[in-house]
């Protein structure tokens, strides 16, 4: 699975990116706010995120609230908040902010892998949901015997068809 650190600090970039290898997760980098917000914005982005808070142009509780913002259109992105900011209220600024976790620097690296595996399995969780609901979607309009779209579904395509047609004034042809 790949992961993507977010820190503006090169030690940190580093650092974690020698952990996660070493845990057998793929791994980009970013050094600002914009560009993890760039590198997600790709078709095949990291679904797993490290963001540290402090960030030179958009900081990571703002990169939390765009990536939530953004969620309904694509995959899940687990967001980890790395973080020099202690304290129960910043906690829970970055996890209203729609952060999945929280940890303080310096981390040990233990508790960040057990935070890692949390969220792989989350998101491997996901994508079987996903997956399951696409088959259950795919069984429900088409026919089992030959694939072909059923009854149902050809006459809601018709239903949708003549609303559109009807609201753009425009014949059915």
């Amino acid at each position: 699975m790949q992961a993507l650190v977010v820190d503006d600090s090169a030690i940190y970039r580093k650092l974690i990116g020698d952990h996660l290898r070493s845990w057998g997760f793929g791994v980009t980098l970013a050094e600002t706010g914009s560009e993890g917000w760039q590198i997600l914005q790709q078709p095949d982005s990291p679904k797993l995120a490290l963001l540290d808070w402090v960030l030179p142009d958009l900081d990571g509780v703002e990169l939390c609230r765009r990536i939530r913002r953004a969620g309904s259109s694509g995959a899940y992105v687990y967001a980890i908040l790395l973080t020099s900011k202690e304290g129960r209220q910043n906690m829970l600024e970055a996890m209203q902010a729609g952060a999945d976790d929280y940890l303080v620097k310096p981390f040990d690296e233990m508790e960040l892998k057990a935070r890692l595996l949390v969220g792989k399995r989350i998101l491997d969780l996901q994508e079987a949901l996903v997956s399951a609901r696409e088959s259950m979607r795919h069984a429900a309009t088409h026919d089992s015997l030959t694939g072909l779209v059923n009854r149902g579904e050809i006459v809601g395509m018709l239903m949708r068809e003549l609303e559109r047609a009807r609201r753009e004034r425009r014949p059915v042809l």
